[in-house]
C-alpha cells in the first residue's frame, strides 16, 4: 500500500508534557511517522510547555513514554534524537511567545523547512483563547507556508460559550485552517460508515422511514471517571459524550447524500440534520447518576463518593433522550440516543431497526412477536457490522430463527490503526472532513441548549446497571425497548 505523502512541516504540541501527549498523541504521532513518506522526516515534533526543559531533558521524557507504549527503548531513543526539539513558554509572556517564534524559524532554516506549520493545543479548553491570542500577536498565525490550529473537544461548555470560543479563533485563524478534533470521528467504522451507506445501493435504498422503525445510538462506559472527576464533575454526560460524540454518530447516521466526497458537502449535510431535530421536550431526556453497585463480586462506589467529586454533586453520569429529525427520510423515525458511566460493559454502537413485516401470511399460529430485521454497527469494542434476519428452521412447522452475517475488521484487515492516528494523517494532509466545523459545534449545541438552562430531576441507577429504570419510558412509549439492558 503506498505510503501518504505530506508536507514537510513542524508539529507543535502545546501541553507537550501533559497526560493527552504522554497517552495519546505521542505513540500515535509514533505510528503515523511510521506510515508516511519518511525521507527526509515529514515532520518534526516542538514541544511547548512551562517547564523549563532542553532539547535533551524533554527528548528523556519522549523516550520514556514511548517505552511505556511498547516502543523499543533504542527505537525510542533515536526517533527523539532525529526530530524532537522543546521550546520552554515559562510565564507565556510576549517574550516567550517571541523566543518560540525564534526557535521554530530556526528548526525551519536548519532542517530546509518551507514553513508549514500545525499548533496542537493539547490544552485544556479554558487556556485555548489565552494560547490563541498569544499566537497571533507573536505574527504566528500566518506562516510562509500552510498554518494550522488543532483543539481538542469540548469545544465550548455551551451554545454561548461555543459561539465566543468561535469569536475568539476567527479573529486570528481562518475557519478553513481549524481543525476541531473529535477522536470518535477517527474510528473505522465511522469513516466505513459513508462507503457502506453511499456505495451500497441495497442499504441506501432502505435507509428512510418506509423502512426503518427506529435507531439507536449507544455509548456505554464501563469505567467510573476514574483520574478526570474534576473536569468531568463540572461538565457532566450531556456536555462530555451526547453533545459530541453520539451527535457526531447521529448526524452521520441521519444525514443526507452528500453532492460530492469534498469536506465541506459532507459537513453540510451533518449540519442540516442538527437543524431539523425538532425541539427536546422535558419528557425526552432522562439524567441520572450512578450510587453504589456490584460489577461481580466487586463493590462499586457511588459517584459521589469518588475521589475528586463533590459531595452535593447534581451532575450527571447518565443521559437517555428521544430525538425526532424533522425531514423528509426520518419523519415519524425516533433516534434514541444513551450514554453513561459505570454501565455493565463498555460499547458503543448504531443499532438501526426495520419495521416489521406487514402482514403475517404463513400458515401456522402467529407466534407472540416477529422480530424485526436489525443493522448493528459496532465502533467498539470490535469494529464491524452485523445484521439480523430472520430463517425457518428444518422440519415440517413454520417456525422463526433469528441469524447473523456479521463483518469484522480485525478478522478481514487484522489490527486497525488507532483513532488517533487516523485523524493526524488527515490533519497533516489538509483533510478535514473528520473534523468538526464552527457551525456544526454551535448548532449542536443549539439542540441541547432547553435541557441545560432546565435540567430534568436526577434519577439514581446502581453502578453496574444499565440505568434509571425510568429510561425504559422513552422507547417504550413508542412501543420500542433498548435492544440491551
Amino acid at each position: 500500500m503506498a505510503r501518504p505523502h505530506v508536507d514537510r512541516h513542524v508539529f507543535v504540541v502545546f501541553g507537550a508534557t501533559g497526560d493527552l501527549m504522554r497517552r495519546k498523541l505521542l505513540p500515535a504521532l509514533y505510528q503515523v511517522s511510521g506510515t508516511l513518506e519518511e525521507h527526509p522526516p515529514a515532520f518534526r515534533l516542538l514541544g511547548c510547555a512551562r517547564q523549563g526543559l532542553d532539547d535533551g531533558g524533554y527528548r528523556s521524557l519522549v523516550e520514556r513514554s514511548l517505552a511505556e507504549n511498547g516502543v523499543p527503548a533504542a527505537t525510542a531513543r533515536r526517533w527523539a534524537r532525529d526530530r524532537v526539539h522543546y521550546a520552554s513558554l515559562g510565564e507565556s509572556t510576549a517574550a516567550d511567545y517571541a523566543r518560540l517564534r525564534a526557535r521554530l524559524e530556526a528548526i525551519e532554516r536548519a532542517e530546509r523547512l518551507p514553513g508549514h506549520r500545525v499548533f496542537y493545543l493539547a490544552l485544556p479548553s479554558e487556556a485555548i483563547p489565552t494560547v490563541v491570542r498569544a499566537l497571533g500577536a507573536a505574527g504566528l498565525a500566518k506562516g510562509p507556508g500552510w498554518t494550522r490550529l488543532v483543539i481538542e473537544k469540548p469545544f465550548g461548555t455551551d451554545l454561548a460559550s461555543a459561539q465566543e470560543l468561535n469569536r475568539e479563533l476567527h479573529a486570528e485563524f481562518d475557519e478553513r485552517s481549524i481543525y476541531r478534533i473529535d477522536h470518535y470521528l477517527g474510528k473505522e467504522t465511522v469513516q466505513n460508515l459513508l462507503v457502506f451507506r453511499f456505495a451500497n445501493m441495497l442499504f441506501e435504498s432502505v435507509w428512510n422511514r418506509d423502512r426503518i422503525s427506529h435507531v439507536e445510538v449507544l455509548v456505554a462506559e464501563q469505567l467510573g471517571v476514574e483520574d478526570r472527576a474534576p473536569y468531568y464533575d463540572r461538565a457532566g454526560a450531556l456536555r462530555d459524550m451526547v453533545q459530541s460524540h453520539l451527535t457526531q454518530l447521529l448526524s452521520l447516521t441521519a444525514m443526507d447524500v452528500p453532492s460530492s466526497m469534498d469536506a465541506d458537502a459532507i459537513r453540510n449535510e451533518k449540519v442540516k440534520v442538527l437543524a431539523a431535530i425538532a425541539p427536546v421536550r422535558p419528557g425526552d431526556v432522562v439524567r441520572g447518576q450512578y450510587g453504589p453497585g456490584r460489577s461481580g463480586r466487586r463493590r462499586l462506589r457511588a459517584y459521589r463518593h469518588e475521589d475528586g467529586v463533590r459531595r452535593t454533586s447534581t451532575t450527571e453520569t447518565y443521559v437517555a433522550l428521544r430525538l425526532n429529525v424533522n425531514t423528509w427520510r426520518w419523519q415519524g423515525v425516533p433516534f434514541f440516543l444513551r450514554t453513561g458511566k459505570r454501565l455493565p460493559e463498555k460499547r458503543t454502537e448504531i443499532v438501526v431497526h426495520f419495521r416489521q413485516p406487514p402482514v403475517w401470511f404463513f400458515r401456522g399460529p402467529l407466534p407472540p412477536e416477529v422480530t424485526a430485521n436489525t443493522l448493528t454497527i459496532t465502533l467498539q469494542p470490535d469494529e464491524g457490522f452485523e445484521l439480523a434476519f430472520e430463517l425457518k428452521r428444518p422440519g415440517h412447522a413454520i417456525e422463526l430463527e433469528t441469524h447473523r452475517l456479521h463483518f469484522l475488521y480485525s478478522e478481514a484487515f487484522g489490527p486497525l490503526a488507532d483513532a488517533y492516528q487516523t485523524l493526524l494523517v488527515d490533519l497533516m494532509r489538509g483533510d478535514p472532513t473528520l473534523f468538526v466545523r464552527a457551525d456544526e459545534v454551535e448548532a449542536a449545541w443549539k439542540v441541547y441548549a432547553p435541557i441545560l438552562e432546565r435540567p430534568p430531576p436526577l434519577l439514581p441507577y446502581p453502578a453496574g446497571s444499565w440505568g434509571p429504570k425510568e429510561a425504559e419510558r422513552l422507547p417504550g412509549e413508542l412501543g420500542h425497548a433498548w435492544s440491551e439492558g
